[in-house]
């Protein structure tokens, strides 16, 4: 059994509150630019996923971002930045469509598409022996990363930070429909719409449906997530798509960093003690909102608590591999 414990970070005293967590570094955040690689793999059905990578040595960590993220968002850019200039090597995972050139097929991403992250690890393995020595995911990238883990024997990833997850979808459509958050509603499926209104600008949207009449995830998922991804409606997807059920058969030393304010969720949402496999850790906060964890005395200083958190233990996971290699028994001699 995992265990829950009781996060030190404490919020900025000029940014109390959820909302304010959750908005303000999408609002003010400085995006860094960065000379990233690009790579492409191709997927067995044809379509493809964008890879942008950073760092010329150290262990690789593989970062999933959320609902519509990409490069831009404005926990990635930093973090890639960040892991690169602390001797690590990252890896940004552009889901489907999201890394600015639309996939081929129909079908998108969605956040149980564990397939997708799947192939992605298998062909980061054949890179490398050594299998990655983390994956980082945020929000939607979040319950992808821990569904595989739960449902995959023996990942290819040693260890995984998970920040703010959703874990049970139908929770995280309902929270949205109620007081601000259906402000992060609003942007998301206008964001949502934009980027299927952009994919089928060419070609018919395979979907008897009028976009303008979708008001909010219910329906999204419902008429499109789930018939272009083959759930039969939108219970389906929300039922075999969510993490929670897959928590218990995780044993891959995991971290889950959330709040418990999170605007994406209700208190319910959160799994108990002894639905976490042994390898999960789920460090809880009070406060935080949605992926912000902003600390600081200054406004005009703002300490970025998670950024530091997930370095933090990142360098622990280094350090065990150290200790690892230091401890292994010396290769046989000539005989």
């Amino acid at each position: 059994m995992g265990r829950i414990t009781t996060s030190d970070f404490r919020p900025a005293w000029w940014l109390p509150g959820a909302h304010l967590q959750t908005l303000w570094p999408s609002l003010t955040r400085h995006r860094p630019s960065a000379d990233l690689i690009r790579r492409r793999v191709e997927l067995a059905d044809g379509d493809f996923i964008d890879l942008a990578l950073g760092g010329s040595a150290g262990p690789r960590v593989l970062i999933v971002h959320g609902l519509e993220g990409n490069l831009d968002s404005h926990y990635a850019g930093s973090l890639v930045a960040t892991l690169a200039r602390e001797g690590f090597r990252p890896i940004f995972m552009y889901l489907r469509g999201c890394s600015h050139e639309p996939n081929r097929l129909d079908r998108a991403y969605h956040s149980g598409a564990t397939e997708d992250l799947a192939e992605v690890l298998a062909a980061l393995r054949q890179d490398e022996d050594e299998p990655l020595a983390a994956a980082v995911g945020f929000s939607l990238g979040a319950n992808l990363l821990l569904k595989y883990l739960g449902e995959t024997e023996r990942p290819p990833i040693g260890a995984a930070i998970a920040v703010s997850v959703p874990f049970v979808l139908r929770d995280a459509m309902l929270r949205l429909n109620l007081g601000v958050s259906r402000l992060y509603r609003r942007h998301l499926l206008n964001r949502l719409k934009s980027n299927l209104r952009r994919k089928f600008a060419g070609r018919p949207l395979p979907l008897a449906v009028d976009l303008d009449d979708i008001r909010d995830f219910n329906q999204f998922d419902d008429q499109i997530t789930a018939p272009l991804h083959g759930f039969a409606g939108v219970f389906e997807y929300y039922s075999r798509a969510s993490c929670r059920p897959f928590l218990s058969h995780i044993e891959t030393p995991t971290l889950i960093v959330q709040a418990a304010d999170d605007p994406f969720m209700f208190p319910t949402t959160l799994p108990w003690e002894h639905e976490l496999g042994p390898g999960v850790t789920l460090e809880l906060a009070a406060h935080g909102g949605h992926v912000g964890f902003i600390a600081g005395t200054l406004p005009w200083r703002p300490v970025y608590w998670l950024e530091q958190r997930i370095l933090s233990r990142l360098r622990e996971i280094r350090a065990a591999g150290s200790r690892e290699i230091d401890h292994a028994p010396d290769p046989p001699g000539d005989p």
